[in-house]
């Protein structure tokens, strides 16, 4: 199986550029790399699901308890199982732009204590040890301040999942705090991630620089 590297972090973290920059630069190594984006909005039902819910079709992010809300999330990458399988098969590496970390991220954020700890636990272990999703070789997670990530967030274009300029995550920036605050916990727990820091000096840093930085990081451990 192909290493399976995922690039994490809050919205507006960059983590959609960072991720194509990091599978093209692969590529021109003559490896075989595939791309795979979570939530797969248009192509599975829970996808679309998890479309609804970010619209606030089902209640705002207080009205969801956080455990239902994993189950959609969980269930869109295990309805989506056979491609990542298929994926890890025939190729060297396998890219995520998001994966499992960001259902332990994103749902946490909405408990403290032993309340998240639980949750957390429950998670890994719905994606993990029922749905036998794999797990990943390396996390990198871009690292960005709530004010930068949401300046970021105005700027995106339309996505397919909603015709607002922030959804009901990213528009709360208390709630991304509290996500960003897990991430960092995550990182700091788990040997198989590693934090990039998407700022100096109170300012982003240019897209190059840290796709440079990432690609030094991921060659390096996934060499033979």
């Amino acid at each position: 199986m192909a290493p399976l590297i995922v690039i994490e972090g809050i919205d507006g973290s960059g983590k959609g550029t960072q991720a194509q920059q990091l599978t093209e630069r692969l590529t021109t190594t003559g490896r075989r790399v595939r791309l795979l984006s979570f939530p797969r909005y248009r192509e599975t039902l829970f996808g679309h699901a998890i479309g609804d819910f970010l619209n606030g079709r089902f209640g705002q992010l207080n009205e969801v308890h956080p455990f239902l809300a994993s189950v959609l999330y969980a269930a869109d990458r295990f309805e989506s199982k056979s491609v990542l399988t298929a994926a890890l098969q025939s190729s060297d590496v396998v890219v995520c732009d998001r994966y499992v970390p960001s259902n332990l991220a994103h749902q946490g954020a909405k408990l403290d204590g032993a309340e998240r700890d639980e949750l957390l636990q429950t998670i890994d272990r719905i994606e993990f040890d029922v749905f036998t999703l794999p797990r990943p070789s390396l996390v990198v997670l871009l690292d960005v301040p709530v004010e930068i990530a949401q300046r970021n967030i105005a700027a995106k274009k339309p996505r397919s999942y909603t015709d607002k300029a922030a959804d009901l995550q990213e528009a709360d920036a208390e709630y991304l705090q509290r996500v960003r605050d897990v991430y960092l916990q995550l990182a700091e727990a788990n040997p198989n991630w590693q934090r990039v820091d998407s700022v100096r000096s109170s300012e982003q840093r240019p897209i190059a620089d840290i796709s440079d930085e990432i690609f030094r990081r991921v060659t390096a451990a996934i060499a033979p």
